[in-house]
Parts: structure tokens; sequence; C-alpha cells
């Protein structure tokens, strides 16, 4: 009141009002000058003292912007109040901030997704004191350390290894057993890509891959900085799809995979390609037939076959009679000439590689759709194409008809080999079959035209019968298995395999008195008398006996009604 008196008498109404306006105008001008020159020595809300509360059940929602590559956080309950502290200085705001932030950039290590080049768009939560920041870390950052765990934590892998499988820095380290097409990679910088398949391994990489033959390596060029802690890391792999199998992977060629950095101590390349490209094995048991097929052919094909032609296939253990024998699958598979590449000098380098082959199926000449994007369906279709096989089903027999079914015999001439060939082919005659009597052999093109030109194929248990890729839809295998105890390989190895191939499969089990093994040994010897005796002294043994050693001799009339239930098949 003393103010308004003096006022009153010192100035007029209009004046007071004039007098009013300007000193607003003048504290505006004050308080925007305070702010101006002090703005360097203000921290970030130190005006503010802001309280985020948050319901018991609610949650801070981070998302996952991979576009921006931003933080990475999925939905962390914060039960807590966060606070601001007004005490704390700017700097050591920044930490807090930083230390709540996640990028999720493949080309960046864990160490740089927590530095302070990522902005977090929440600066007002932040706990204000150090135990609640490491929590607050500690709850964003959970979900990368799970993925942190299996690529760097040497406690979890050394749980989860096998002898036989890579080996991590020349130790007998492997890449962590999983279920089937689990891979494992580390930090998703520039390794390979394993993948454990069951019984086989192979290895997926991008970048600059350079192959020496002379060495056996593969080399994976990067940056020091990109290989960090995984540089000069190298793994072990046997690229032939048997894995278990101890004998098999003893006569397969072992290549390295070796991560270096760029310099002129690495291999040069002298031939670029511009295709991927496939590293695989001829060794092994590729020498017999069913082996390679089931070994190498199917898996190559599950392998390849996504690239519709536009592939390098480079082979290890590569040997002339073997690439010539299946030219016609892999220039099908193919569209570039195959790289023998053991012992050569040139250096040849790729983008993008695999190494070893993926088995598509634990079953053998079997390819599980699950596993794979074809089917033994689309692979026996594959070989139709390829061979250019005209049969697409064999024949079904309709009363009056004069067209005759094809029956092949399939004869052996070592071992397992029929001695009565002829009495077979009269009786096969007299029930009405057209008979033809082969054995394949290195024209695997030649012989695809003969059994696929059947409706029944008959042979005594061996590689021979893996031709049966070749037969039409609804043939009819007949496999004679031999005395002795093979039944289990025989179900195994092409009785599941035709099932599975839409042929129908019938067996005839020969009696002792069939083999010719009853001259080779005395009636009441082991041999004979009890084959298990000879099973349970292991493979050798009972391969040397009872595959080796023994012919058959069919009993015609016992015989005869496993081909009428054939040609009944072919009614149907």
């Amino acid at each position: 009141m003393m103010y308004d008196t003096v006022l009153a008498r010192s100035f007029s109404k209009h004046e007071q009002k004039r007098l009013g306006y300007w000193a607003l105008i003048a504290c505006l001008f004050i308080v925007l000058s305070f702010f101006t020159i002090f703005k360097p020595y203000l921290g970030p809300l130190q005006v503010l003292n802001l309280r985020l509360t948050m319901g018991e059940d609610e949650k801070l929602h981070l998302y996952n912007d991979t576009t921006s590559s931003r933080l990475i956080a999925k939905e962390e309950t914060i039960d807590s109040t966060l606070i601001v502290n007004d005490k704390r200085s700017s700097q050591e705001e920044a930490e807090i901030m930083s230390g709540a932030l996640i990028v999720n950039d493949t080309d960046r290590t864990h160490e740089e997704a927590e530095s302070s080049e990522s902005i977090m768009n929440i600066s007002s939560i932040v706990n204000g004191t150090s135990n609640s920041q490491e929590v607050f870390r500690e709850s964003v950052t959970q979900n990368v350390r799970t993925i942190d765990t299996i690529s760097s934590s040497p406690q979890k892998v050394k749980e989860i290894t096998s002898k036989d499988d890579f080996m991590v820095n020349n130790t007998n380290i492997s890449l962590p057993k999983a279920t089937d097409a689990d891979a494992v990679t580390k930090n998703n910088k520039m390794e390979p890509l394993c993948t454990i398949m069951g019984r086989s391994d192979f290895c997926e990489i991008k970048g600059d891959i350079r192959i020496d033959g002379s060495s056996y390596t593969v080399f994976i060029v990067s940056s020091e900085t990109d290989i960090l802690a995984a540089e000069n890391t190298s793994w072990r792999i046997r690229p032939y799809a048997r894995k278990g199998d101890q004998t098999a992977m003893g006569a397969v060629r072992e290549w390295t995979l070796k991560l270096v950095a760029g310099g002129s101590d690495i291999p040069q390349c002298t031939q670029n390609h511009s295709v991927p490209g496939i590293l695989f094995s001829a060794g092994g048991y590729a020498g017999n037939h069913f082996h390679a097929f089931t070994d190498i052919i199917v898996p190559l094909f599950s392998t390849a076959r996504p690239y519709n032609g536009e592939v390098q296939f480079i082979i290890t253990n590569g040997w002339s009679a073997w690439i010539a024998k299946f030219k016609t699958i892999l220039k099908a598979l193919s569209r570039y000439e195959l790289i023998n590449i053991d012992n050569r000098k040139d250096i040849h380098c790729f983008g993008s590689m695999t190494v070893g082959l993926k088995r598509p199926s634990y079953k053998e000449l079997s390819i599980d759709p699950s596993k794979s994007p074809y089917s033994i369906k689309d692979f026996r279709q594959f070989l139709r194409s390829s061979y250019s096989l005209k049969k697409t089903r064999a024949i079904k027999i309709r009363d009056g008809m004069k067209k005759r079914p094809r029956l092949l015999i399939i004869s052996r001439k070592r071992s397992r080999a029929f001695t009565n060939v002829g009495e077979i082919v009269n009786m096969a005659e007299r029930l009405g079959f057209r008979v033809v009597v082969a054995e394949p052999g290195m024209d695997v093109s030649g012989f695809s035209q003969i059994i696929n030109s059947c409706d029944v194929v008959m042979g005594v248990h061996g590689a021979g019968l893996t031709n049966i890729v070749f037969l039409p839809e609804k043939a009819v295998l007949i496999q004679v298995i031999p005395f002795g105890g093979a039944e289990w390989l025989s179900r195994t190895f092409f009785e599941e395999p035709a099932k599975d191939m839409n042929i129908r499969y019938l067996d005839y089990k020969i009696r002792v008195e069939e083999s010719t093994l009853i001259q080779q040994y005395p009636a009441d010897h082991a041999v004979l008398r009890d084959p298990s005796v000879i099973g349970k002294q292991g493979w050798l043994a009972f391969q040397s006996i009872y595959l080796q050693k023994q012919n058959v001799t069919i009993d015609v009339n016992r015989f005869r009604p496993t081909l009428v239930k054939a040609l009944e098949l072919l009614h149907q």
C-alpha cells in the first residue's frame, strides 16, 4: 500500500501503466541475459528435480530399432523410481546415459555398444545412485549377454565339444553341439558360420576368402579391427558327410579354416570367382557306389541345388575315375568346370564359400524335408532330368495286356553273386517277365537307362542296389538277404530308402543251404551254426565271411512266390 501511495503521488495512472510494461520487459531481458551468459556452465536438467513414478506392473519398453542402430533391449520391468540427481555433474550423467544403451550393429563389438556414441532419448530416466545405475545397465543388457556367453565363454564351449568335430585354435575344441541346423558364430564378424547337422559338419563363409590347395587352408581375410580377439582363430574340418565313422573320416583330407589380417604374408589371389564355391571331398568310402551316393551325391545335391548351377565345385581327395563316373551329375549341378584343388599352387578367391556338405538326413539315401528345401522325390526327378530317363512310372498290368513287365537281375562277380542265374531267368520268364541281366560298372549313364526301363529289380544286398534311385515310381525292389545276419544292413541301406522313394519293397532271406559257405565250413562250425558268434567279433570279422566269401544259389521253387508277389504289386 505504501508503494501504491508513492506511485500515485509521483505519476499519473497512464504513466504508471507504461512504467509497468517497461519493468516487465527489463525483467525478461535480465532473465534472457542470464541464460545466455551462463549456458555453458549449466548441465542438462540441473534446474529440474523430476520424479518418474511407475506402477508395480508397468514396464519400460525399449524397442529394437534396426534401421538406426539405436538401443536394443527387450521389455525390462523397472519396479523402482528413477530420479535425476541434481547434485551430479554433467559428465557423470553422460556416463550413466551411455551405460544404459546397447547398440545392435554386427560390425561393432560389445565394448562399442557400451560406448558414449549411442544417444538415448530418455535423459530423465536415470538413477542417481551408483548401485541403481548398475542394476539398470544389467537389466537392459541381459539379452545381449546371453549371446555373448555362446561366443566368448570357454567354459560353455568345453561342456559341449566333440573330439572329431572342429578344432579351435589347434586344440580339441569344437563347435557347441546343438539341435540340427543350429549354428554358432562369434559376434557376427568375419568368422565362418559353422553348423552341426548330426552326420556332417559344414561352414558357410562370406567375405574375402582365399583357397590354398598346397597347404589345404581356407584363408578368411579381414581387418585387424574386425578380427579383434578372434585374430588367427582356426577351425579344422574334413568335408565329407559321414561324421562318426572313424574309418571313413580317416581317409578324408583335413582342411583348416583360418582368420587372418590382410598383409603381404597371406596368399595373393591368382584367380577370382564371381560365384559361390563349395568345397567337398571324394575320400572316405567314395569308391563304393552306395557310399558315393549317400555320403556325397545326395548331400551335394542338397547343398548345391539352391544355386541353380551358379556355383563352383572344388574337390579334395579327387580322383579322375570318380570324377568321370559322376560327371553328368556334377555338370548338372554346376555350370563351371570342377577344380581339383589338392596340391595346386594357384590361389582361388571367392566372396562366398561352403566348406563341407549338408547331409539332409540321418538316414541313408534319404532327404529329410524338414532339414532341406528338397525331398528324395526332388532328387529322383533331378536324376531323371540329368540322365534323360524316360520312364516315370512302372507298368500297371491289366487283364489281357500283351506287354510284359521287365525284370532286371543285378549280377555280381566278386562275391554275393548268383551261381544259378540261368535257372532264375527261366523261372521268371515262365511267370511272364522279360528278363535282363546286367552288372553295374563305371558307366552310370548307361546303367541308369537299363534300370529305368525295368519294372522289377532283384539282387543280393550290395552297392549295386543303389541304382534303385533310377527306377520309375511304383517299381518293385526284391532284395536278396545273404545268410549270416545282414538283416539290419539290408533294412537300413535299401528297404527304408526304397519306401521313401515310392518303390514297392520285397525281400528274400536265403537259408544256409542256399549259401556257398556250406562248401567252405563244416556243418557244426559257428559260421553256419551261430552267425552271432562271428558278429560279436566285430564288423571286419562279419564282413570278411558273410559279405566277401559268400555266393548265393537260389532255390527257385522257394523263390517263386516272391516273384509272383511282385507281379501282384504291378497289378495295383
